[in-house]
């Protein structure tokens, strides 16, 4: 008997998610089991964990607190997970998230190894189509992008790349067994909270790395650690408690910013509290003034400080001088926070060369060479960061009503309502997209904030008969004005070379993309204009 072929897969769904990672999980989650809807994830990877199934590079290490950098919804799941560190590493995260999609029973729903490569609007059908690497066409009323801020990885178009006779890497890239770095030449261009995390952890390993150095950065010591018996148990006493800080917090993360200046001390009070911040370590050292974000004079204080630990921890006077010509104010440009990066400049076989002076000009055969000299090289290591926030969006091909591309209006620059919808792209909802505090927060909190809003609604255009949402020009255009002025209203503008304003992409247009008016303020926002009728937005049946 000739065997049976397959039944043809499903191509018509309620909701289409493109993304398996933290916001993908929880969006699948809500729609299947809390509305009932036929759902469907779409995940190049092949398997659960988004960034963090990428992001394997060595020293890949969470910046939130590892009671903080999971799902809150749940108080059974926040019970009975156990993180073993301070500060979770690559692995853990994704031991995590495998637990979450086994739990709910998740990875049913998720098509694995399926890039989404175009989704069109069909305003006839009122519905999307969207369109698989490998030719598939599915179907949905909803399309829902989960595919994260930091996901699209930035190559550098260095002249002489492919004649490099080694091997290289981009760390939102990194093979999935590993780079041997033993007995290596090794170059690692970036020095951004990745190349801060990966610089100590090569340098161990390699004969000698090389660390291309273009814009200095500030980091606080993680100080990270095992979780004690103890900690873990208040942990899951205090479920409501951390959850309640965290949503009620500008940041999203579990402690409160100080209530107080810095000009409400002493210099010598100061001082011992900025003392008492490094001894902390971690992101809390931003919190220990309400003004170091809005007044420069006071971040300067801040600045100041952690650039003399930088100069007390490196021994060189040249290179800790190099490590400390930071041009932007403190938390200006993600804040990182590390593990002996400073202290990894004192070995003997690491080097810092300074790009911003002597730029790369071209990789050889043989290695990296910049305006002054040529560095030999086994290996390089590109730690530069992503095309963020609206690269992963932009790099799907999307059209909307009247065939009319995402990359087309949003050419000046992104454009949205509550980072949430585009006009002219009914039912199409981004997850901690351009627009919303995404970057600027705890990712779970703000990916747990969206979701929901989500989530509610659709199930209000389903209870009330309509088939399509999405916002006036109007609207968007207040809201970028909102976005704008928030950023304003702080000194991270003055960090000229961010990613968050697309500085680190050439061509890219220079628009400050997150909302800097914090978590708590955006959920007031994003909750009154649900209670009040969805106000800026068009709803029709």
């Amino acid at each position: 008997m000739p065997d049976m072929m397959p039944a043809p897969a499903n191509r018509t769904f309620d909701a289409l998610i493109i993304g398996a990672g933290f916001s993908g999980l929880y969006q699948l989650l809500c729609l299947r089991d809390r509305l009932g809807l036929n759902v469907q994830v779409l995940e190049a990877g092949d398997g659960v964990g988004g960034t963090w199934y990428w992001n394997r590079y060595p020293g890949a290490r969470c910046d939130s607190e590892s009671h903080s950098y999971n799902y809150t919804f749940s108080k059974e799941l926040f019970e009975e997970w156990e993180w073993s560190e301070r500060y979770p590493e690559q692995p853990e995260i994704m031991r995590y998230l495998n637990h979450v999609a086994d739990r709910f029973d998740l990875k049913r729903d998720i098509r694995f190894g399926t890039r989404v490569v175009g989704a069109c609007y069909d305003d006839a059908a009122k519905s999307w189509e969207v369109t698989t690497e490998a030719g598939e066409t599915l179907t949905a009323q909803f399309l829902i992008t989960a595919v994260g801020c930091l996901s699209t990885a930035n190559v550098p178009a260095i002249p002489g790349l492919p004649d490099f006779a080694g091997r290289w890497y981009h760390t939102g890239q990194w093979p999935h067994d590993g780079v041997d770095f033993k007995g290596k030449r090794v170059g690692l261009v970036g020095t951004g909270s990745t190349g801060i995390q990966a610089t100590p952890v090569i340098a161990e390993a390699a004969a000698h790395l090389t660390v291309f150095q273009r814009t200095p950065n500030y980091s606080v010591p993680a100080h990270n650690a095992p979780l004690t018996p103890e900690f873990k148990q208040w942990v899951k006493s205090n479920h409501a408690k951390l959850r309640g800080i965290m949503q009620g917090t500008p940041n999203g993360h579990p402690f409160v910013i100080e209530d107080r200046s810095v000009w409400d001390v002493t210099a010598e009070q100061r001082q011992a509290i900025y003392e008492a911040a490094w001894a902390k370590g971690g992101l809390q050292f931003r919190a220990a003034f309400r003004d170091l974000l809005i007044d420069k004079e006071a971040n300067d204080t801040a600045a100041e400080f952690l650039k003399n630990k930088i100069r007390e921890i490196v021994k060189d006077p040249a290179t800790a001088e190099l490590l400390a010509d930071i041009d932007h104010p403190y938390a200006a440009k993600r804040p990182p926070i590390d593990s002996d990066y400073f202290a990894t400049f004192n070995r003997p076989n690491v080097t810092l060369v300074d790009v911003r002076r002597a730029p790369i000009e071209r990789i050889t055969p043989s290695g990296i060479r910049t305006g002054k000299a040529e560095y030999p090289l086994d290996i390089i290591v590109f730690a530069t960061g992503f095309d963020a926030m609206t690269g992963p969006l932009l790099r799907m091909n999307i059209k909307g009503r009247d065939g009319r591309a995402l990359a087309e209006a949003w050419e000046a620059g992104p454009r949205n309502y509550l980072g949430l919808q585009v006009a002219g792209f009914p039912n199409l909802f981004t997850i901690t997209g351009p627009g919303s505090p995404s970057v600027l927060c705890n990712m779970p909190v703000a990916i747990e904030q969206h979701v929901e809003w989500i989530t509610d609604c659709i199930a209000h255009l389903r209870a009330e008969g309509l088939a399509r949402i999405e916002p006036t020009e109007a609207a968007m255009d207040d809201w970028v004005t909102q976005v704008n002025d928030a950023a304003r209203s702080t000194l991270l503008p003055q960090a000229h070379h961010s990613w968050y304003l697309g500085a680190n992409v050439p061509g890219k247009p220079r628009v400050f993309m997150p909302y800097a008016g914090g978590m708590a303020r955006y959920r007031s926002i994003c909750d009154e204009v649900a209670a009040t009728g969805y106000p800026g937005f068009v709803r029709s049946a």
